[in-house]
């Protein structure tokens, strides 16, 4: 683990919320959200970012109780960004374009407004978001680095710099997806957080997309809109059904290894195996922490 704290609970959605408007910071929590990103990058214009910082930390001093409360840096002033926001209410810092270099000098500041604060050392995390070419090339590195409890894609960036010309179904991103799930799984932290749906009014290629991306092996996603987090919660959810299923899977495999087999045979003839009941027992923890 690259966690130095506690790592935060799962979530299913992380809803993204303009870091200088007000308003919208004092609903937030009620959205139903997971997590709440507080933008002060792409949401803020450049001649607006001093008074974001200064409308975001007075938020912070006492955020409304439920989600998680994440800030999105500036990729070019991590320091005054987190001069402002950190404080005992901010779960951690989402890396724009982040790479090695990027999120290893977001761990030294934020250790030193951990000290500045008189937090636990740790308590702040790390969300590395990939958007380049170098941060993807190096995912492995930036998931095992200090802090580092999520890994996120930014696939319009990484189209842009790459080249590519993806279709509806984005396939051409497809291997990239891939790899931040490899990554993940080998630093032994949560499966990365899946890209935004821009669609703001399309709630069915909504569900088909996240449904793709659960496929894919991550269990969350962005939103950019409140009207799409029930969608997205609901996706990344298991059913009733595949709770049931994922439970007699794994009481049947356990009442074969005190019968001293290492298989069983599952309701429709399958066979049940280690692999198998390990795949179930990911099914019940998502339904345990609503994630």
């Amino acid at each position: 683990m690259t966690a130095l704290g506690p790592t935060p609970a799962a979530a299913r959605s992380y809803l993204y919320v303009p870091a200088d408007q007000p308003d919208k910071l004092a609903r937030a929590a009620a959205r139903g959200a997971d997590a709440c990103i507080l933008d002060l990058e792409d949401a803020v214009a450049p001649t607006s970012k001093a008074a974001a910082r200064s409308t975001l930390g007075a938020f912070l001093t006492d955020p409304a109780a439920g989600p998680q409360w994440w800030v999105r840096l500036n990729a070019d002033t991590p320091a005054a960004d987190i001069a402002a926001v950190a404080g005992p209410h901010l779960t951690g810092v989402v890396v724009p374009k982040a790479d090695v270099e990027s999120v290893t000098e977001v761990h030294r500041l934020l250790g030193d407004a951990e000290r500045q604060h008189h937090l636990p050392a740790g308590h702040l995390a790390v969300f590395a978001l990939l958007e380049t070419a170098e941060g993807v090339l190096r995912a492995e590195a930036v998931a095992a680095a200090p802090r580092v409890v999520r890994l996120g894609l930014g696939e319009a960036d990484l189209a842009a710099e790459l080249c590519l010309q993806p279709g509806p179904d984005k396939m051409e991103l497809w291997p990239l997806r891939s790899r931040v799930v490899l990554a993940c799984a080998v630093a032994r932290i949560a499966p990365p957080v899946g890209p935004t749906e821009t669609a703001l009014r399309d709630p069915e290629r909504l569900e088909a997309t996240s449904r793709l991306l659960l496929r894919q092996g991550y269990r969350s996603r962005t939103a950019i809109h409140p009207a799409q987090v029930p969608v997205v919660n609901r996706v990344f959810s298991p059913t009733a059904e595949e709770v049931a299923a994922a439970r007699d899977i794994v009481d049947r495999l356990t009442a074969a290894e005190r019968d001293g087999s290492a298989v069983a045979v599952s309701a429709d003839g399958r066979m049940i195996d280690a692999a198998v009941a390990r795949s179930a027992r990911e099914v019940l923890g998502r339904a345990v922490t609503g994630g």
